[in-house]
């Protein structure tokens, strides 16, 4: 009985108080023919009700959504079948989809009546401006009598999810930092040497081993130049994520973490079009090795869809899991918050002579709500002297700073190196 009383709707309980009411009176009074409307009266919702439990709500559900990874404020287009398992046919239903907060709102339709084994497809849109990974389903049905007396809800099992890319900004189609003649993994110049082997022979760059000059090829050039023996097969880059809790500020869309995301995501995806081999150096790529192999774009943004923030300790073991990525040179960009100068020395160490190394260093005032200027010159964040002592390109970044121009200025396109 409890279960068909919370089959009722507001009318339904109202039509059982009014009919046992009636009946009452009725039977006070001594008057039959409101006995038998009071009896009419509960018995109404209660036949509905039972009515209700005896449909048969089995069905077989397959989503599809097209495409299955998107990029933030992108739209995936979902096919929901909805297929009667039951052994009978089944009922008019009104039917809401159940979603993730961050894909929009629940879309509703009405599911006509199937025969045994018939199939409906229903199509809906989803976009999210939250990365992330969002589960689709399950889904929720209704159905109610004609009279409104009583109504069944059910969930049908079975759900599937979409994930959410992090958002990437087209850098341009300038080349990237070292990237020129000479550098690491490009076409070097060649020459001869006392009839030896051909040596590759590129621009000499801070820290270099002066024991490595090539006077002759210096002569030639007007420009210090340095042989480089071992010339790798391909470029590479590490990208090294700050995603420590404490230093990042801001919430949602509009905090730090979610600019740093997007920098490493857009940037990564910008090496790789140039033909480097990225190395992605994060709290979940340096807790199972993975940093320590190239990736490929798809598994790399499936990894930064699904970054979050993490604690003090998990930073250490990615500087750490960066040093052998870093070891034999290459390009670096690290993407951090205000550091101590413990921790920045040890970021700075990451750098080895003669190797290129970009910091993307987010301020914490540039994320809060109350911003403080950054124009003094000794205002700056103390990590920013020893990133450059050590040979780095630093930039400093708060929220309304434009990631192309960013790279732009790191990058070389133009003469500054810090951004306010």
């Amino acid at each position: 009985m409890r279960r068909i009383r919370d089959l009722l709707t507001t009318r339904g309980r109202a039509f059982v108080a009014a009919g046992i009411t009636l009946v009452l009176c009725g039977i006070g009074l001594g008057f039959t023919d409101l006995t038998r409307i009071g009896v009419l009266l509960v018995a109404l919702p209660l036949l509905s009700g039972l009515l209700m439990r005896r449909h048969d709500l089995r069905f077989a559900l397959e989503r599809t959504a097209m495409p299955g990874r998107i990029q933030v404020d992108e739209q995936a287009r979902v096919t929901l079948g909805i297929e009667n398992a039951g052994g009978a046919a089944s009922p008019l239903l009104m039917a809401e989809e159940q979603l993730d907060y961050a894909l929009g709102d629940r879309p509703r339709f009405v599911v006509p009546k199937l025969r045994r084994g018939d199939r409906q497809e229903v199509h809906y849109s989803v976009r999210s401006h939250v990365r992330g990974r969002h589960r689709l389903g399950p889904l929720g049905v209704r159905l109610r009598d004609p009279f409104g007396l009583s109504t069944r809800v059910a969930a049908i099992s079975g759900s599937s999810d979409i994930l959410v890319l992090p958002r990437i900004v087209p850098l341009g189609g300038g080349q990237p930092p070292g990237s020129g003649v000479g550098a690491e993994g490009a076409i070097p110049h060649m020459v001869a040497l006392h009839g030896e082997d051909d040596v590759s022979i590129r621009s000499y760059r801070d820290g270099d081993d002066l024991r490595r000059i090539h006077w002759p090829a210096t002569a030639k050039t007007g420009e210090l130049m340095v042989r480089q023996e071992d010339r790798p097969a391909r470029r590479r880059a590490a990208i090294v994520l700050d995603s420590r809790a404490r230093g990042h500020h801001g919430s949602g869309t509009s905090g730090s973490f979610e600019w740093a995301v997007t920098a490493c995501a857009s940037v990564a995806v910008h090496l790789l079009d140039q033909g480097y081999a990225v190395h992605l150096v994060s709290d979940e790529t340096a807790d199972d090795s993975r940093a320590a192999t190239a990736m490929e774009v798809d598994p790399l943004l499936d990894v930064l869809a699904m970054a979050e923030t993490g604690s003090d300790d998990q930073f250490g073991d990615v500087l750490q899991a960066a040093h052998p990525v870093t070891a034999s040179g290459g390009l670096i960009l690290a993407v951090v918050t205000d550091l101590d100068e413990e921790i920045a020395r040890r970021v700075a160490s990451l750098r080895q002579p003669g190797g290129t190394a970009l910091a993307i260093v987010l301020d914490p005032d540039g994320f809060t709500t109350t911003r403080r200027p950054r124009a003094a010159a000794g205002d700056e964040l103390a990590c920013v002297p020893v990133l450059r002592g050590a040979g780095w390109a630093v930039a400093v970044v708060g929220a309304g700073d434009d990631l192309p121009s960013v790279w732009a200025v790191l990058s070389g396109s133009t003469s500054r190196v810090g951004v306010a």
